[in-house]
C-alpha cells in the first residue's frame, strides 16, 4: 500500500513555474488521503487565476500514478482554507525572502 510520505515525495515534483517552487515546499498540498490503491490529494492554489491551473490535476496524476502500489488517483481543488504565505515551509519562506 502506499503512504501518505511516498505520494507527498511524487507531488514535490509538481513546480509552480512563476515561484519556482514546488507544491508542497508552498504549502499548496491541503490533504492526501489513501485507501488501499486509491488516493485523493486535496491543493489549493497561490491565487484563482493561476495560469498553471489547468495542468495541476495532470501532474498531480501523472506522477503519484508512478509511485508504487497506487491503482487510481482524484484530486480536488478547493479556496478554502485560502493560501497565505504561512502555509510555506521554512526553506520556501527563505528562499522567496519571506
Amino acid at each position: 500500500m502506499p503512504t501518505v510520505e511516498a505520494i507527498m515525495e511524487a507531488l514535490a515534483n509538481i513546480v509552480d513555474p512563476e515561484l519556482g517552487l514546488d507544491f508542497v515546499e508552498l504549502g499548496l498540498i491541503y490533504g492526501v488521503d489513501v485507501d488501499a490503491g486509491a488516493v485523493h490529494v486535496t491543493y489549493s492554489l497561490t491565487a484563482p487565476g493561476c495560469p498553471i491551473a489547468h495542468i495541476v490535476p495532470e501532474q498531480i496524476e501523472e506522477f503519484v500514478t508512478e509511485v508504487e502500489g497506487v491503482e487510481s488517483v482524484t484530486s480536488e481543488l478547493v479556496f478554502t482554507p485560502s493560501w497565505t504565505l504561512d502555509k510555506m515551509s521554512e526553506d520556501a519562506k527563505f528562499a522567496l525572502g519571506f
